[in-house]
């Protein structure tokens, strides 16, 4: 499976975003999706992610500001953010993996996604 972000850009803090992940060469059928974000001089760090039955985690950091939502029908995968802070600024990331028999489990570990997106920036500042 392939992934492809998109979405990102420049925002003021308070504002929104919505970043979107689509699957190409593949499908995200059954697999648990996650959105990660890599600030610059920090480790990657784990944002959000929803498994293949729906069920939602957040770190947090973004918890009643970010909304992780998938599309059933267009095998898309959202990112809302609102309310959005200078400290959110990083490059983001949307991830898959097959949740084989663990279909309600949400994984927030990145060493468990195989398949990752290209990234894309996300900037907040006045």
């Amino acid at each position: 499976v392939q992934l492809q972000a998109s979405g990102g850009g420049l925002a003021q803090p308070g504002g929104s975003l919505r970043l979107s992940c689509a699957a190409s060469g593949g499908t995200f059928s059954g697999h648990a999706m996650g959105w990660f974000r890599q600030a610059a001089g920090k480790e990657r760090e784990f944002v959000a992610g929803i498994s293949w039955s729906g069920g939602v985690s957040y770190s947090d950091s973004v918890k009643g500001r970010f909304i992780i939502d998938r599309d059933f029908a267009k095998d898309t995968v959202s990112l809302q953010m609102g309310r959005l802070k200078p400290e959110d600024t990083a490059v983001y990331y949307c991830a898959a993996r097959n949740s084989g028999f663990r279909t309600s489990h949400v994984f927030d570990s990145e060493r468990t996604y195989p398949y990752w997106g290209q990234g894309t920036q996300v900037t907040v500042s006045s």
